[in-house]
């Protein structure tokens, strides 16, 4: 592992004492090819210097961060370290790495599509036991797009075709598989209400082809796995159940350890999934929300009393289905004054994830604060996925994913113009116009 690191020497120095060139890793560096510095576990000593950081954990200052060992080691002014490779930051504004709480990158591919369409099993709509890492290509060049828009940290995995469809994983946007990239996995276990398994399995004419079967399902699944466990743990061994992997992909989920991801938009599916949420006494987030502006006060009781949070959005969409009727960029600001925390989401492809900034910017424009749009897509995003130990705000002993912009990122017109991830530069377009 490299400790430190001297351009001028043209060298780096490793833990056990061995100088290293680093002509290669430097010109890897100049050719944007960040997939290929993850191929060692070199870790350069970094000392970004004199930008604007809104570390999202405090008051914005003019200052300095040291990275160390792929974490932040420290945020201050005047900094220094020797050996550290100083980057100047000036007139340059800096930010923890954005967050979509909620997407699909890697499972919808870029331009493939029906051979890189990989997020609906559509065959069963109880599919507990599918893992998002089965089925994600992390070469799908919308990585690149986000790193390259200051998005870090992607939350992406099955769609919403099934009343129960899978496994999310928290991914990092850099790497070159899956077991490089990954933040955590499972973050949560994918559910969905309303219109989309309604119309997929009305198609085929089997169930559910009403919300009330889409209920039942879900009581249904969840009950078995609660007789599943039950059986598991008795001192009895004729009752010990045969392995069943769907069953057990739902234990972490009744012993509060995993979050149920729900899908709901209209405002009485929100509220099916609370109460199904309560019945059950599991964790839950409610994903897109899109009504939730409409019914605040028992939103905000429900969620409350359930541990609950909400991710927001596509907001930058059309109104594709009749779910979608009272979408509005105005819901932001309306469940903020109603004191509702929330992230916000891309569901890309529905957005593509690099407009990430862009949605929340458009959001400000309706009167949302500008800082808690920031928080949205940082470390409110952190917090509600359950990954704020790690990513969501710029603070010592988190991972040093850092995206730097030459303005404000809801700007329409501001670029990000270096992005690190675990301490590593991935994109950088200040040296290589330099």
């Amino acid at each position: 592992m490299i400790v430190a690191s001297n351009l001028m020497r043209g060298a780096a120095v490793t833990a056990d004492g061995r100088t290293l060139p680093l002509a290669i890793l430097i010109i890897l560096r100049f050719l944007n090819k960040p997939n290929l510095i993850f191929q060692r576990n070199y870790f350069f000593m970094l000392l970004l210097k004199n930008g604007t950081i809104h570390s999202m954990a405090g008051e914005a200052f003019t200052g300095d961060i040291l990275i160390k060992d792929g974490k932040i080691h420290s945020l201050g002014k005047n900094l220094s370290a020797k050996g550290a490779e100083e980057i100047d930051l000036s007139g340059k504004l800096v930010f923890p790495g954005f967050i979509d709480a909620h997407c699909h990158i890697g499972m919808w591919e870029d331009g493939m599509g029906e051979e890189g369409s990989d997020g609906n099993e559509m065959t069963d709509p109880i599919t507990p036991q599918l893992r998002a890492i089965d089925g994600l290509n992390p070469f799908d060049p919308c990585f690149k797009e986000a790193r390259e828009a200051g998005v870090t940290t992607a939350v992406t995995g099955p769609g919403s075709a099934n009343v129960i469809g899978g496994q999310f994983a928290a991914m990092k946007t850099c790497g070159r598989s899956v077991e490089e990239m990954i933040l955590k996995d499972p973050i949560a276990m994918k559910a969905a209400t309303g219109e989309n398994p309604k119309t997929v399995y009305a198609e085929k004419k089997v169930t559910p082809t009403t919300r009330m079967a889409i209920a039942s399902l879900f009581r249904e699944t969840l009950t078995d796995a609660q007789e599943y466990q039950k059986d598991l743990n008795s001192k009895s061994e004729d009752k010990k159940p045969d392995r069943d992997i769907a069953m057990e992909a739902l234990l972490p989920v009744l012993n509060r350890e995993l979050t149920m991801k729900i899908h709901a938009h209209r405002a009485d599916d929100i509220l099916t999934g609370l109460r199904l949420a309560k019945e059950f006494n599991i964790k839950v987030t409610i994903d897109h929300c899109t009504e939730g502006y409409m019914i605040t006060d028992v939103l905000k009781e429900r969620l409350e009393a359930q541990g609950a949070g909400i991710i927001i959005g596509p907001l930058l969409s059309e109104r594709s289905k009749i779910e979608l009727k009272n979408l509005t960029f105005k819901a932001p600001r309306i469940l903020d004054e109603a004191g509702i925390e929330f992230a916000m989401m891309t569901d890309h492809p529905v957005i593509p994830i690099q407009f990430l900034p862009v949605q929340a910017g458009l959001a400000v424009r309706e009167g949302l604060s500008e800082e808690t749009a920031l928080k949205s897509i940082t470390i409110n995003a952190a917090k509600i996925v359950g990954i704020a130990d790690r990513v969501g705000s710029l603070e010592a002993g988190k991972d040093a994913d850092v995206a730097v912009f030459d303005a404000h990122p809801f700007d329409y017109r501001a670029h990000c113009v270096m992005t690190l991830i675990n301490g590593r530069i991935v994109h950088d377009a200040i040296r290589t116009e330099a």
